[in-house]
């Protein structure tokens, strides 16, 4: 698809080599028409949309796959690409109840080590008959300090109409991000655009044409489950994704692209393109297509209460608290209440954090955010994020933000930073107390990475409560230029295992630096 080399297997996992013959060798899965179909087919059980690893940690993770009809699924790991002594694991049925997708679950792994992994699909009525074995590998969190840690993190993907461009070679920011080699891949949602339809073509401004792949389902919004499952199935066409997903392990959550633009439980929609236009019906609708599609530890079938924020413990350097800021708001406002327990958290999950940063012994906490703290995004007349404009004390979802930073303080939290994406820029921010209208926290750092296939935005202005003062930005001057006028952007973050220094690098696609910031071990804040 396209004349750029990709980039060689590094270092630990040159074991791939195998892995990715097999799935180079898969037919590119249908474009069109989206589920598998329900009649019977004749051959054998095909994965065509690859594997995927998710929330892994010292001694567990998840492994993913999509059959193209009824199907067992089994899942043998080994300690080598040769599977010359295998632990096999028996999985779900897959069916079109879960479209076919199915998760299993693997524990006692051992700890800092490369586990290769490989996916058959077997007959429910004949297990001896199974199809061609899809391979993969992640690597376990380790529990010595001195490994060190490296992920990296991004999210806005198939956005503004920005979709799979095959004379670009589609997605290749993912081969950017393959070839560093990271232990883990933090997406900060906006995975989909349900509410994004992709054109076959769309006129740039110097008159280029770009060109979209395109499917039934996203030529218009989604409403219908099968439309949300389109939606995130429209990614895995993309042969760079599928090729990084069985690399790199995720650990993914959401914002309000799975949804709708700027959505707010019990928010009643005015979009003419909305038959359904009850916001809470579209959610549920694609929290279950987000569960089937991606391996998620808390949306198992059976999770009584599936839900999207966790934490993921990655040894003794750091802890990984994903947010969902989008399941528990209140409704967007001018934000200028002088109470608001909901916030953008809720209470409940508010509480979570807290009690769990306490806890913590993680080295370094990573608070993955799905939207900015500081950056003034808004919704109309409205406010999206947390901010509002007004530099003053702290007001409506700014309250719970306040709350939750002078608890750091009080209770002694080192080595938290705030990561996240949502604007379709990169930016690193530094909140300092001393220039802030609320002082009751300790200096932190929030960095700002994205989109990955999605439309470049201006900068946003900062909001002064919480005292940020931006210390790099890369934006364009205009909003939505696409994929081929502003380049993906993706951030590094890496931790030594010597020092415990972490370092994060803000990058572009191409791989180049754009700015990097190294911050020291064992502080409250920075």
């Amino acid at each position: 698809m396209s004349d750029r080399p990709q980039a060689p297997l590094p270092g630990r996992r040159g074991v791939l080599r195998g892995a990715l013959a097999t799935s180079a060798a898969l037919a590119l899965p249908a474009i069109g028409g989206a589920a598998a179909p329900a009649f019977a087919l004749s051959g054998r059980p095909k994965a065509g949309w690859g594997v995927q690893a998710g929330d892994v940690g010292a001694h567990s993770g998840l492994v993913w796959v999509r059959s193209d009809r009824p199907a067992r699924m089994v899942v043998e790991t080994s300690a080598t690409d040769t599977f010359k002594n295998v632990t096999r694991w028996r999985g779900p049925l897959v069916g079109p109840d879960t479209d076919f997708t199915g998760t299993t679950r693997l524990r006692g792994l051992p700890p800092g080590e490369q586990i290769h992994y490989r996916v058959r699909l077997a007959d429910p009525d004949d297990p001896r008959r199974t199809g061609e074995p899809v391979e993969g590998t992640f690597r376990t969190a380790s529990v010595s300090r001195r490994d060190g840690v490296k992920f990296l993190w991004s999210g806005d993907i198939a956005g503004q109409g920005w979709g799979i461009n095959p004379d670009r070679g589609g997605w290749r920011v993912y081969e950017d991000m393959r070839a560093l080699d990271p232990d883990f891949f933090l997406c900060s949602g906006d995975n989909i655009y349900a509410d994004g339809p992709i054109l076959p073509s769309v006129t740039l401004p110097d008159g280029r044409v770009w060109r979209n792949v395109t499917t039934e389902e996203k030529s218009k919004v989604a409403e219908t489950l099968n439309e949300f499952r389109g939606a995130f199935r429209y990614n895995l066409l993309d042969e760079n994704l599928r090729r990084f997903n069985a690399q790199v392990p995720t650990i993914t959550q959401w914002d309000d692209h799975e949804v709708r633009n700027n959505w707010y439980p019990g928010q009643i929609l005015t979009d003419e393109r909305y038959t359904e236009k009850n916001v809470d019906v579209l959610a549920a609708r694609s929290l279950r297509a987000f569960g089937e599609y991606f391996p998620i530890s808390t949306l198992q079938p059976g999770d009584a209460d599936g839900r999207v924020y966790r934490v993921l413990r990655q040894g003794p350097l750091l802890d990984v608290f994903v947010l969902d800021m989008r399941t528990y708001r209140n409704a967007n406002s001018t934000g200028r209440q002088t109470e608001d327990a909901t916030g953008i958290l809720g209470a409940e999950q508010l509480a979570w954090l807290k009690r769990e940063l306490s806890r913590s012994r993680a080295v370094w906490k990573v608070i993955a955010s799905d939207m900015p703290l500081g950056l003034v995004v808004p919704d109309g007349t409205n406010f999206e994020a947390v901010a509002q404009g007004d530099p003053g004390a702290p007001l409506g979802r700014e309250l719970q933000i306040a709350e939750l930073l002078r608890h750091i303080k009080h209770e002694r939290i080192t080595g938290t930073l705030w990561l996240t994406t949502d604007v379709h820029y990169t930016s690193a921010q530094h909140y300092e107390p001393s220039n802030a209208a609320y002082q009751d926290f300790e200096p932190f750092w929030e960095f700002v990475s994205g989109p990955l296939a999605a439309g470049g935005f201006k900068a946003l202005k900062l909001d002064g409560t919480f005292g940020p003062r931006q210390v790099f930005v890369k934006a364009p001057d205009r909003n939505n230029t696409s994929p081929a006028e502003t380049p993906p952007y993706f951030g590094e973050v890496e931790i030594d295992g010597g020092s415990g220094e972490l370092t994060v690098r803000l990058r572009q696609e191409g791989g180049d630096v754009l700015f990097s910031q190294t911050l020291q071990p064992g502080r409250v804040g920075q």
